[in-house]
């Protein structure tokens, strides 16, 4: 895979609220052979010498291996464990079923730039042995939560659900802010108001803030040119196609018009759990989530977060210094920056304790300068 697709969903008409968009998708056939729950909205999870932390609107993956529908969540016995020990759960064979459970956005945040751009591996003087022992650190950027986004508890309130409804995409002020794609309707209605629990970025936060209200697309249609019920239909299905095709070349093209970098995270029978993120990190937008998709390429499950600024420039600048095996004078070369200046750079993005202590001395010594 290098690029994301709607394939086995349809677009269908937005609606606003302030400024908020939500946008549908729906599926002519719904997904059976695999479902997600909920799971683990209110676990508080325990480990030894580590304390607790709260695992927010986890989620169960149940599939078959054979193809048959998966029963409904809760019309059929099964064993489940009370905790979360950790953000994937080894398989759990149920008869043919067999489920696994997993967290979004917390696996795909927290392994974005750590495990995407790997530390140094030449030990050059410039760099503390701290940064070959324990790698990148965890230079956390602000996030938001759906609680914070102004109007959007009250969209997905007011928000109507399609007949055969699977997913949605967020907008805020016309910017893409997140996906949710589920396999069954039944599967988005039970995890619709768990859009309020994700995360989004500054961006996106500083968005709806400043933008209020956006516009609605309206359809217009000749009504001097319709005579029956037929041709008002064709004229109505020809203004959804057209609604459709616009929202996914132009409004939705920063996630599903991007090349993608994939890695596989776990294998369900016919389905794959993927991690995706940006290849070109130069586009103003960039996405990163998880996916499931079935071998015939049909999209079973998606979640996505759109980066930040200082998420995407920190990503450009880790890429730089990979490129070249982290050697901080011919990074700076190819950035046309001094060397001070590059670790003016890398101190500001969260990353000044890799740096050995008289590089900082300098840094230091310039700013004030």
């Amino acid at each position: 895979m290098t690029r994301l697709t709607f394939t086995g969903l349809k677009t269908r008409p937005g609606q606003v609220w302030g400024g908020i968009r939500l946008v549908p998708l729906v599926r002519p056939e719904p997904i059976e052979s695999l479902r997600l729950h909920p799971a683990a909205r209110d676990s508080i999870v325990y480990e030894k010498m580590r304390g607790c932390w709260y695992a927010p609107h986890g989620l169960i993956a149940e599939w078959t291996g054979d193809g048959t529908a998966v029963p409904a969540y809760g019309s059929a016995l099964q064993m489940a464990a009370n905790t979360v020990r950790r953000s994937r759960k080894p398989p759990t064979k149920l008869g043919r079923r067999t489920r696994v459970r997993f967290v979004p956005h917390r696996v795909a945040l927290e392994s974005y730039l750590p495990l995407t751009f790997m530390s140094p591996e030449i030990a050059w003087p410039a760099w503390r042995p701290e940064a070959f022992r324990r790698g990148l650190p965890n230079a956390e950027t602000p996030r938001r939560t759906g609680e914070d986004m102004t109007g959007l508890r009250e969209a997905l309130r007011v928000f109507e659900i399609y007949p055969g409804q699977c997913g949605v995409l967020v907008y805020t002020a016309d910017a893409l802010a997140g996906v949710l794609v589920t396999p069954h309707p039944d599967d988005y209605r039970a995890l619709h108001a768990t859009l309020i629990e994700d995360h989004y970025s500054e961006l996106i936060y500083r968005y709806a803030l400043t933008h209020r209200a956006v516009g609605e697309f309206e359809a217009r249609i000749d009504e001097s040119s319709v005579t029956t019920v037929e041709e008002l239909r064709a004229r109505v299905a020809t203004a959804e196609a057209e609604w459709a095709a616009f929202h996914d070349a132009t409004m939705a093209a920063g996630l599903i018009g991007a090349a993608s970098r994939f890695h596989e995270q776990y294998r369900m029978g016919e389905y794959a759990l993927h991690g995706f993120r940006p290849t070109d990190l130069m586009r103003p937008e960039g996405h990163v989530g998880e996916a499931i998709t079935h071998e015939d390429g049909t999209l079973a499950y998606l979640r996505s977060y759109r980066l930040s600024e200082t998420q995407l420039r920190r990503a450009r600048l880790l890429d730089a210094l990979a490129e070249h095996q982290w050697h901080l004078e011919a990074t700076a070369a190819s950035l046309r920056l001094e060397p001070g200046a590059l670790a003016a750079r890398i101190h500001q993005a969260g990353f000044g304790e890799l740096l050995q202590q008289h590089i900082v001395d300098h840094y230091r010594a310039v700013q004030a300068y």
